[in-house]
């Protein structure tokens, strides 16, 4: 029986395509697999951002103003265990100190509902709702991660922040990946002069230090531009300058290929080279691109938030992860509402398991791993 067993295994191994071993070497990696179930939930979060979020992330709470994490009570005031719920919050200010505190109004209770009646928001741009996944009924506060200057639920706005540092990472990769695999082709597959050119223009950029070329490049905006133009130009500045290390990628790969048996034969045949280069060679190392591309992104979504922090990048009314954490800027804002620097722990998750993810795809598509 268990020579029948491992034959039957070994069978099923040899009969399994590329795709299905490096799944099953993917999967044993614990790290990679906590990572890709990590990304998997932050882009789910950021497509249903309005459903999970308890406010709408422009939603002002006058009353609110700096209001530390909501405490959660768990028992009554008979020390009885209940279903979740806080109290009333209110501002008060004192005067003689010029400071304002958020006290909590005793004998008021609002339990936390899930399905609440909340801000109305246009679902995906198009259905008006106003339904929220969890919540409590007005005059009631929920805020999980605090309360900024203007009385914003902190964790409502890390959401949407999130949807839009994803969306640029994704997209900022996707276009260094054309420009990457398009002029590493060419420089590659012909070299000669091509090669001489597209080299030196790599060399160049990577001459200037990160960070001062993306204050140049984005001081070079006009600052009258709307949000949306800044949110697509700051995308393409990334991509301008993130594509150099997968363009070098590819040109070493083919150059080592492009005198293999299966190039020659496709010449040999009459295929030009750009059937040559996209259906032969790049498909032969698309893993390693995949690889590359998956350690690029947390690399872009960096950039962004850096950029934004420096107060170059992104700008409101956009909310990105990057503009949460300009609030925190100042050390003596941090000092006394330490929960706005709570959007840093988003952004190291998603570093973090695209890393994680990176790492495992790469031991899965190296044959000689282990």
């Amino acid at each position: 029986m268990k020579a029948d067993h491992a034959s039957q295994k070994q069978l099923k191994y040899l009969n399994a395509s590329t795709r299905r071993l490096i799944w099953w070497r993917y999967r044993k990696h614990t790290l990679a697999m906590i990572g890709l179930v990590s990304i998997c939930g932050m882009y789910f979060t950021a497509l249903f951002c309005e459903f999970l979020a308890p406010y709408n992330k422009d939603t002002i709470h006058l009353d609110a103003i700096y209001s530390p994490i909501s405490k959660i009570y768990l028992f009554d005031k008979d020390n009885n265990l209940c279903w979740p719920f806080v109290k009333e919050c209110r501002l008060k200010l004192d005067l003689e100190h010029y400071k304002a505190t958020v006290i909590e109004v005793p004998g008021t209770r609002f339990p936390i509902k899930f399905f609440v009646k909340g801000d109305p928001y246009h679902f995906w741009g198009e259905w008006l709702w106003d339904r929220h996944l969890f919540g409590v009924e007005k005059p009631g506060t929920l805020f999980l991660f605090g309360a900024d200057r203007m009385g914003r639920d902190v964790f409502s706005r890390c959401l949407y922040g999130t949807r839009i540092s994803l969306s640029i990472g994704m997209i900022g990769v996707l276009m260094s990946l054309l420009l990457g695999v398009t002029l590493g082709g060419v420089s590659g597959y012909f070299g000669g002069w091509s090669d001489g050119i597209i080299q030196r223009v790599i060399e160049t950029i990577r001459c200037f230090p990160s960070i001062p070329l993306w204050m140049g490049l984005s001081a070079a905006m006009p600052p009258h531009w709307p949000a949306l133009k800044v949110y697509f130009a700051i995308t393409i500045i990334l991509s301008l300058v993130g594509w150099t290390d997968l363009a070098r990628m590819v040109r070493g790969k083919l150059m080592s290929l492009r005198e293999e048996e299966f190039v020659l034969a496709a010449k040999f045949i009459g295929a030009s080279d750009a059937r040559i280069i996209f259906k032969h060679l790049l498909p032969s190392f698309m893993s390693h691109i995949i690889v590359s591309v998956t350690l690029a992104i947390p690399g872009m979504i960096l950039a962004e938030t850096a950029l934004s922090f420096l107060g170059i990048g992104l700008r409101p009314p956009i909310t990105s992860l990057g503009v949460l954490l300009k609030e925190a800027q100042n050390v003596t804002t941090v000092a006394l509402y330490p929960w706005l620097l709570l959007p840093v722990f988003f952004v190291i998750i998603i570093v973090l398991s695209f890393n994680f993810v990176g790492d495992g795809l790469r031991d899965a598509v190296d044959p000689y791993s282990r």
